[in-house]
């Protein structure tokens, strides 16, 4: 059972909201290559939606070649394909660095402490490594 959740009140269609999640899922490998999804009927009812609102974003995912159909046998996660380009990368950190600095600035934490926490974290999670690599 995927985990979604839908927000009717932020503006977004929910059908763009259900591939953002499932692209979400697959970037972070929550959802591996060959994986079946859920039938459009069953979700439509897990997220209490219109099924063609499930069909149109199986359909964007399919498009974008995250996904393929498998006649009468349902939706599955393709495999080899990365969910996001550089530029959808960017844009995404982006913003969650925009809320990350107009937290810290909500907070009085400098700019500069943030720096730090920010490498302190990354060593953290690499096990004591420092990443400076940049992405292009």
């Amino acid at each position: 059972m995927l985990l979604l959740t839908l927000n009717q009140g932020d503006g977004v269609p929910l059908y763009l909201q259900l591939v953002s999640q499932i692209k979400a899922l697959i970037a972070t490998g929550r959802l591996i290559p060959d994986e079946e999804l859920p039938a459009v009927r069953v979700l439509a009812l897990q997220l209490v939606l219109n099924p063609n609102t499930v069909v149109r974003a199986y359909r964007e995912l399919e498009m974008a070649g995250l996904v393929y159909k498998r006649r009468g046998a349902g939706t599955y996660v393709s495999a080899g394909v990365t969910p996001y380009t550089n530029d959808e990368c960017r844009k995404l950190l982006a913003q969650r660095a925009d809320a990350l600095l107009v937290e810290g600035r909500n907070l009085g934490y400098p700019v500069e402490h943030l720096i730090v926490l920010l490498r302190e974290r990354s060593a953290m999670l690499k096990g004591g490594a420092s990443d400076d690599k940049e992405r292009d």
